[in-house]
């Protein structure tokens, strides 16, 4: 059996959600969407649409239409894309990347006179996010690896949103998946199992992951 949820905050759109009935997330999304101060644009990478466990559309059916745009694709420009642009050039406008290049939101909000509006967000793998930032001239905007709750005072939100992510884990865990950490913690920690490799370039770019230097 598949439990359909259906969503919408204006009544003229609907967001489905279909899931067997034994890992439906319905009870564990919000009953109203939460009225949020900043608006999300998310710039999804094409090979996450079709993902099983996708987590976009958990997003969007937490928050009012309004408040979370998608944009599917891996290149963007000012000609094709005008209103990505007109985002892209506000000044309230952030995107979120970590790097060492990346600004403390906290010491952003209190230097800047102007409040974040907009935050931009790539949805894809590691590698497919770096490819989208790096390859698009659109998203050279401050960057940030931020606290929501610097830009949305209501704590209980940021659980609210919580709740189907830590559902989904749970599922997953629940029928046979294994909590697996990232490379970067391994190396960090002294315990990668796996002899670190001969190649100079394959060295070099671990030294740099256990350093966090953007590669």
């Amino acid at each position: 059996m598949v439990v359909t949820y259906e969503y919408s905050s204006t009544g003229d759109k609907m967001i489905f959600l279909s899931r067997p009935q034994k890992v439906c997330l319905c009870p564990f999304l919000p009953v109203h969407p939460l009225h949020i101060s900043t608006h999300l644009y998310i710039i999804q990478h094409p090979a996450e649409e079709n993902k099983v466990l996708r987590t976009v559309p958990l997003l969007a059916a937490c928050l009012p239409q309004d408040k979370c745009k998608v944009k599917i694709g891996r290149r963007f420009s000012e000609e094709r894309d005008p209103e990505l642009s007109t985002v892209c050039r506000k000044s309230g406008t952030l995107i979120l990347y970590p790097g060492a290049e990346a600004a403390n939101l906290e010491e952003f909000i209190l230097d800047s006179p102007i409040y974040p509006s907009t935050i931009i967000i790539i949805d894809g793998t590691w590698s497919q996010a770096k490819d989208i930032f790096y390859k698009n001239s659109l998203f050279r905007l401050p960057t940030q690896d931020y606290d929501y709750t610097l830009l949305d005072k209501r704590i209980n939100y940021v659980m609210t949103l919580l709740r189907p992510l830590q559902a989904l884990c749970s599922f997953q865990l629940q029928h046979g998946a294994q909590i697996r950490l990232s490379k970067e913690h391994l190396l960090k920690n002294g315990i990668y199992p796996k002899p670190m490799p001969k190649n100079k370039r394959k060295l070099r770019k671990m030294e740099l992951l256990m350093n966090s230097v953007k590669i």
